[in-house]
């Protein structure tokens, strides 16, 4: 694939890498590659787990290219369709019918629309070095394709306003505080980490792999009540979830248990 985007497939897992030095930055032509990598993993019943990450050891990505929208020079009109993406910016911002999950592997710095990338995906892991922040506050704009939207979500209200409002950087350790990222190694060691995770994550069974991506965010802030009534066989707003507890997966796991062997998923 072209268009600074990479694209590897190892077993079940899909690894896109932003490849656009030097600061992986992101243009219409960029996120329509992203977007199409994500539908080759949406599509794709013999893929399991996504991977984003930036080539290189410095950025994972500078987030927009501001330099392509300073060319637009205020054309309204342009400066829209610019951002008009399938899958919103970076092709997974509003991709709402994904349903396989995404790690991003934070090699560097996660600018701005960088690291809006992350907050779009499932799991954050990240290098010992990478850092975090959103300078838009400082260059007459708002971080609001995911920032403004998902941070006060996954870190405390504070933490987020204190982000969003300064553009100071976090970093990694920090980010490991507030539990924004799941992990944080050697860069040396963050692929191989990372690649570990997926094949873990892999191993589940297809539907319910996707019938958590569905439900989590979907029962997140409702009533514990409403949550639990979303859950209860029958309740058609949840379809993967329904159909997982039709499925014979549903009954290979129990079966494969009793038996004492490896559960063989047929993903239906």
């Amino acid at each position: 694939m072209n268009a600074g985007v990479t694209v590897d497939i190892h077993d079940k897992i899909l690894e896109i890498t932003i490849d656009r030095p030097p600061a992986n930055a992101i243009n219409s032509a960029v996120s329509n590659a992203i977007y199409e990598a994500l539908s080759t993993l949406q599509n794709d019943d013999g893929l399991r787990v996504g991977i984003i990450t930036g080539s290189g050891d410095r950025i994972f990505s500078a987030g927009w290219d501001l330099k392509e929208i300073a060319d637009l020079d205020s054309n309204e009109e342009a400066v829209n369709s610019a951002f008009e993406c399938p899958g919103g910016f970076a092709g997974i911002s509003e991709f709402w019918g994904l349903k396989k999950p995404v790690i991003s592997a934070i090699n560097g710095m996660a600018v701005g629309g960088g690291f809006e990338i992350a907050l779009a995906t499932d799991l954050i892991v990240a290098a010992d070095h990478a850092e975090f922040f959103l300078p838009e506050m400082q260059r007459g704009f708002l971080p609001d394709v995911g920032a403004v939207q998902i941070l006060p979500r996954r870190v405390p209200y504070n933490v987020a306003m204190d982000l969003l409002y300064t553009g100071r950087r976090m970093s990694a350790q920090e980010a490991l505080q507030w539990g924004l990222v799941s992990r944080v190694c050697p860069l040396p060691e963050l692929m191989d980490s990372v690649r570990d995770l997926a094949q873990e994550i892999a191993r589940g069974a297809p539907l319910a792999l996707q019938a958590l991506k569905e439900v989590v965010p979907s029962i997140y802030n409702l009533p514990l009540e409403q949550a639990f009534a979303a859950t209860k066989p029958g309740n058609q707003a949840l379809p993967i979830y329904q159909k997982m507890l039709m499925s014979e997966d549903f009954m290979e796991g129990p079966r494969a248990f009793a038996e004492k062997r490896e559960p063989v998923w047929q993903g239906k």
